[in-house]
């Protein structure tokens, strides 16, 4: 299977929703340029779990700067020459941004991220992995982050809201949602395939995935 060169796709979800996990697997079904988040390098993301109202702001215009970065290299080298898969969107900083910075550094924060906004591809299409906070939190624990590990049950149901609303209103692309308590694309060979031949078409608007219907 393949997707025409120049076509962008990324893979979206709270965290511990397993969006990495899918975006390599679709990066090897497809032949694919896999562009991951880069999390360890933020160097205030430690001290973020561990005083999240001293370092939000901090944080948050790392990781802006970091995902602008790393898809204006993609859009650079690999629009014309492969396909690429990404976990995650670049606007979806606003969602951690809204839930974690005060009025006044929100309005800061919006104002840099609107300057770079404008200069970054629009996905082709957008794969949103829905999941229940208890979920989440079990693929926390088990792959055991160290800096990960003061994150709360609280927190996360306050995500998964953000991220319900943020793709509610989602028009900028297709989208195709995911309920992931009910698809095991890893140990799922029929999830899995079924998948990969409705991301390879390409949906257009928005479009449920659900493998038992």
């Amino acid at each position: 299977m393949s997707l025409q060169p120049g076509t962008y796709v990324a893979v979206e979800g709270a965290i511990g929703s397993g969006k990495t996990s899918l975006a390599k697997i679709l990066a090897g079904e497809f032949q694919s340029r896999l562009v991951l988040e880069e999390a360890e390098p933020n160097p205030f993301l430690k001290d973020f779990y561990r005083d999240p109202r001293r370092y939000a702001l901090q944080t948050q215009l790392a990781f802006l700067l970091s995902r602008h970065r790393q898809l204006c290299e993609t859009r650079q080298t690999d629009i014309f020459n492969t396909s690429v898969i990404s976990d995650y969107v670049f606007e979806k900083d606003r969602i951690f941004a809204a839930l974690n910075l005060d009025e006044r550094e929100f309005r800061l924060y919006s104002r840099v991220s609107a300057l770079l906004e404008g200069e970054l591809p629009t996905p082709d299409l957008v794969v949103y992995m829905q999941s229940s906070p208890e979920r989440l939190l079990t693929n926390i624990r088990i792959r055991d982050f160290e800096y990960e590990r003061s994150i709360t049950i609280e927190y996360l149901r306050e995500l998964c809201e953000a991220y319900h609303q943020f793709f509610f209103n989602w028009d900028r692309s297709p989208l195709l949602i995911l309920n992931t308590t009910r698809i095991d694309f890893v140990n799922n060979p029929d999830h899995r395939s079924a998948l990969v031949k409705i991301i390879e078409r390409l949906p257009q608007g928005t479009t449920y995935f659900n493998p038992e219907a």
